[in-house]
């Protein structure tokens, strides 16, 4: 009998399966969840809407971009919060930083033109209308003639 040293690599494939970006985007996989809003992505007939949740926040803390067909969400924030006995024995200062950066990359079927976003309870939703074009028609019945 002899002994293997086995590794177990399911712990990694998790990792692999929930950090991936699965709509073409790129993820800051460095401590996902930490750093790195939660964000949804909603397609209807007439546009793309993603909302990404970021409480505590204000809408001058966000920086959108659009990069040729790359949107990019990012936010850098920075407090300092100074607390000081009265008896003068301490002094402590603390800071605090945080930063992300989402990017999507979006199809070809969407306007670049239009895109809005709107702040609202923590939540950013960016609405990506579609082209004229790209926009589901309703069913409809054709006559036989």
């Amino acid at each position: 009998m002899s002994l293997i040293k086995r590794t177990d690599r399911l712990p990694f494939l998790f990792d692999d399966f929930f950090a991936t970006d699965w709509l073409g985007g790129t993820t800051n996989t460095s401590r996902i969840g930490f750093n790195t809003p939660a964000v949804n992505v909603q397609e209807t007939d007439n546009d793309f809407k993603v909302e990404l949740a970021a409480p505590g926040l204000s809408k001058e803390d966000f920086n959108i971009e659009l990069d040729n067909d790359t949107l990019i969400i990012s936010s850098q924030t920075k407090s300092e919060k100074e607390t000081k006995e009265n008896a003068g024995k301490y002094t402590r200062k603390e800071f605090s930083y945080g930063s992300f950066k989402r990017s999507f990359n979006l199809p070809e079927i969407v306007d670049n033109a239009s895109i809005e976003a709107i702040y609202e309870n923590g939540i950013l939703a960016v609405i990506i209308p579609k082209k004229e074009e790209a926009k589901i028609q309703p069913k409809r019945l054709i006559e036989i003639s």
